[in-house]
């Protein structure tokens, strides 16, 4: 029998937030049978791709599944005025 869910996704979650390429705190990781979800939010595609390849590499028999978003820092929108 294999290792259970939550033991392979703390696995994980532990492997992101140590490895030094990724050393990323804020991801969810969940196990749906043999898919494997990150789910959160980070400030460039350079990051999402580089959790993806230490998910991977954590539990390589699992279908990654990288939902995790790339926020829009682009800078402030337009000034808000009070009237």
């Amino acid at each position: 029998m294999g290792e259970a869910p939550q033991y392979v996704a703390a696995r994980v979650q532990q492997a992101l937030a140590e490895d030094a390429r990724t050393n990323e705190l804020g991801i969810r990781v969940d196990i749906r049978g043999d898919q494997l979800f990150l789910r959160g939010q980070v400030s460039e595609p350079g990051q999402r791709d580089r959790l993806g390849e230490v998910a991977h590499e954590t539990a390589p028999a699992l279908h990654l599944h990288n939902e995790i978003k790339i926020l829009d820092a682009s800078g402030p929108g337009e000034d808000e005025h009070l009237d």
